[in-house]
C-alpha cells in the first residue's frame, strides 16, 4: 500500500485500491487458505496442484450455481465442466456438502477478517467508524462477488449446518453495525432511535451492491461511488440535526 493510502485506524478505508492493496482475496488466496482449513480431507499433498485445483472447482461451482442452482448441479456435471475427473474431485471433498461448507467456510472467513475490528484498534468516532464498516462490506463482496451471490442465492437450499454458517454470519454483521449505531446513539451523535432495527434496514442496502451488480454496472457506479451514496443516505437517518 502506498503511503498515502495508509489507514492509521481500523474505521477508515479510503477507496476501495486501498482495500486492495491491505487484503490478497484473489482465488489463489482463497484457496490457499481452504486447504489450511480443510488438509483432512484433502488427499492432495503438492500444495500448488492443490490450491490450482480447489480454484478449478470452485470458480466451476459457483458458474454452474448462478445458472443451475447448486442443488441441482450433480458431481457430474462439476466434473465435465471442470475438466477434473470423478475420482480427482474425491480428493478434494467427499461429498456436495463438503464442498459446499468449503465455499461457505471461506466466506464467513473473509467477513471476520475483513469486518470484525482487531483487538486494540484505535477508537474512531461513530460516524467514521461505520463508514468504514460498510466501505470494508461493499469492498469485500466486489472482490468476492460471486462467493457472496452463491451464499446469498442458495441459502435456502442448504442443510442445517449451512444454514446456521450462513445465517450466523450475517447476524454478526448485523451486531456489528448495531453497536456502533448504538455508541453514536449513546454519544449524542446519532438519533434516538433502534440500533437492531436501524442495522437490519442497512444490511439489505450493502447487500445490493452484490445482489443486483448488474444494475450498477449498467450505470456505470462503481464501489467508491456506491458506498459514498449509502454513506450519504445513512448519515442522513442518523445524524441528529442541530
Amino acid at each position: 500500500m502506498a503511503e498515502s493510502e495508509q489507514v492509521p485506524e481500523w474505521g477508515g478505508m479510503e477507496s476501495y485500491r486501498a482495500f486492495q492493496g491491505e487484503y490478497d482475496l484473489s482465488m489463489e488466496a482463497l484457496c490457499r487458505r481452504i486447504l489450511a482449513r480443510h488438509q483432512a480431507t484433502i488427499r492432495v499433498r503438492k500444495a500448488e496442484t492443490a490450491v490450482a485445483n480447489l480454484g478449478r472447482i470452485i470458480e466451476t461451482t459457483l458458474a454452474l450455481s448462478n445458472r443451475k442452482g447448486f442443488h441441482s448441479m450433480s458431481l457430474r456435471d462439476l466434473s465435465e465442466q471442470s475438466g477434473l475427473s470423478m475420482g480427482a474431485l474425491y480428493s478434494y471433498f467427499d461429498s456436495k456438502d463438503t464442498l459446499l461448507l468449503m465455499i461457505l467456510g471461506q466466506v464467513v472467513d473473509a467477513v471476520d477478517l475483513v469486518l470484525a475490528p482487531p483487538d486494540g484498534a484505535a477508537p474512531t468516532d461513530p460516524l467514521t467508524r461505520l463508514r468504514g464498516l460498510m466501505a470494508r462490506h461493499v469492498y469485500l463482496t466486489e472482490a468476492m462477488g460471486p462467493w457472496f451471490v452463491f451464499a446469498f442465492m442458495e441459502a435456502k437450499a442448504f442443510g442445517r449446518q449451512g444454514r446456521e454458517m450462513a445465517v450466523g454470519s450475517e447476524l454478526r454483521t448485523e451486531a456489528l453495525l448495531r453497536d456502533i449505531i448504538a455508541d453514536g446513539v449513546a454519544a449524542g451523535q446519532f438519533r434516538p432511535l433502534d440500533p437492531t432495527m436501524a442495522a437490519a434496514l442497512i444490511k439489505p442496502m450493502l447487500q445490493d451492491w452484490y445482489v443486483k451488480r448488474a444494475k450498477y454496472r449498467k450505470r456505470e457506479i462503481g464501489p467508491d461511488d456506491f458506498i459514498q451514496s449509502v454513506t450519504d443516505m445513512v448519515g442522513a437517518m442518523l445524524i441528529k440535526a442541530g
